[in-house]
């Protein structure tokens, strides 16, 4: 018998949960200035999913997905990219947009189902929530074979969950994208579960990142609660990409601390002592310990940060209340150039229907 191929999967940590050095830091993170600002961005992220689960509650808005204990993940990621490069997300991934210069308000329109919370001001190039598993695989495939093709130094980064490594799709555009050999990087947010299927009823590989190895390219698992792990495997995967060394995946082990969606209740199918546990490893607590100890910050900054960040949440949400609804025609004027009659019919319908918009500034449900 010959061995014809081998490969291992790497794991790299580098603050534990107490935010102690495991190994020689990069050297951003010896930096309390570059430190900060992600540890802001994470305590702003879970501001603004606190402030939004009682919008939902309330009928303010609809459905939402929060990013509690998975902060690490989206501003590690998007704290790496360039403007220039293009972020695909899932649709548990404001923190990253938040990062990328998408505001609170366009992203409460979203989830207040307005489809204008999908253009964003600062971030054109960047797309939109994609709710359909795994989907955005491919088209972060075919965004990084048309970066390549037109010779452009920037790539394509796709954010997807632990459930969406089980979907054709994720395969089929890893694949694409490890045979065109295009700049993307992949970054798979493991957070243990897919609504209330375990990761380990998922699928019987050993890691999600040796998954890369089926379409040529790397895949590594980092310590999604630490974001200098995470911050620091995307800049060497994104470097790699522009480089023209192709797509990679990075596996980000980390755990759903809430729901799955605020239309979830995970008590009936998760334990309430292994949520406990994971407590313990969440990362705004494990980046605070880490600055405390370098001495760049204490108990009055928090506090401050705390009423910054309640603020500007509830300025973003004040913003988003006085935004006043679409035209209920709106759903119809952007698909055909002459409406067939069975749409024509359904928009003179809704207009006769259409509830009456209440003044610009006034409180009015999205949802």
């Amino acid at each position: 018998m010959t061995t014809v191929a081998t490969f291992e999967i790497e794991y790299t940590q580098f603050l534990d949960p107490q935010g102690e050095p495991t190994q020689a830091l990069p050297a951003f993170a010896l930096d309390p200035g570059a430190l900060l600002p992600l540890y802001r961005a994470m305590v702003l992220t879970r501001q603004f999913d606190l402030k939004a689960i009682a919008l939902q509650r309330t009928g303010k808005i609809g459905t939402f997905a929060s990013a509690l204990g998975q902060e690490a993940v989206g501003v590690g990621v998007a704290s790496a990219m360039r403007a220039q490069d293009v972020l695909v997300p899932s649709y548990r991934d404001h923190a990253a947009q938040f990062q990328r210069g998408v505001s609170m308000t366009e992203s409460l329109l979203y989830w207040g189902g307005d489809e204008r919370g999908n253009c964003f001001a600062a971030a054109p190039h960047d797309f939109p929530n994609c709710v359909p598993i795994g989907n955005q695989v491919c088209h972060a495939a075919g965004i990084a074979y048309a970066i390549k093709l037109r010779n452009e130094p920037r790539a394509a980064v796709c954010l997807l969950g632990d459930g969406g490594t089980s979907k054709g799709d994720f395969y089929e555009g890893m694949n694409m994208a490890g045979a065109w050999q295009a700049p993307l990087v992949l970054v798979v947010n493991n957070n243990q579960w897919a609504i209330s299927m375990p990761r380990s009823q998922q699928t019987a590989a050993q890691t999600l990142a040796q998954k890369a190895i089926a379409a040529g390219i790397p895949g590594l698992q980092v310590d999604g609660n630490d974001i200098v792990a995470v911050r620091q495997k995307t800049l060497e995967a994104l470097e790699r990409a522009r480089s023209g060394g192709g797509a990679t995946l990075i596996e980000a082990i980390t755990y759903r601390l809430g729901d799955h969606t605020t239309a979830d209740d995970a008590s009936r199918y998760r334990d309430v002592d292994q949520v406990k546990q994971h407590w313990l490893l969440e990362p705004v607590a494990r980046l605070r310990n880490y600055l405390l100890r370098l001495g760049a910050w204490d108990a009055a900054r928090e506090e401050q940060l705390a009423k910054a960040c309640a603020a500007e949440v509830a300025a973003a949400v004040d913003a988003y209340l006085a935004i006043p609804p679409p035209d209920t025609a709106a759903m119809f004027d952007y698909l055909y150039a002459s409406l067939p009659t069975a749409l024509a019919t359904q928009a003179d319908t809704a207009r006769r229907f259409a509830p009456d918009v209440p003044a610009s500034g006034s409180e009015h449900d999205h949802g």
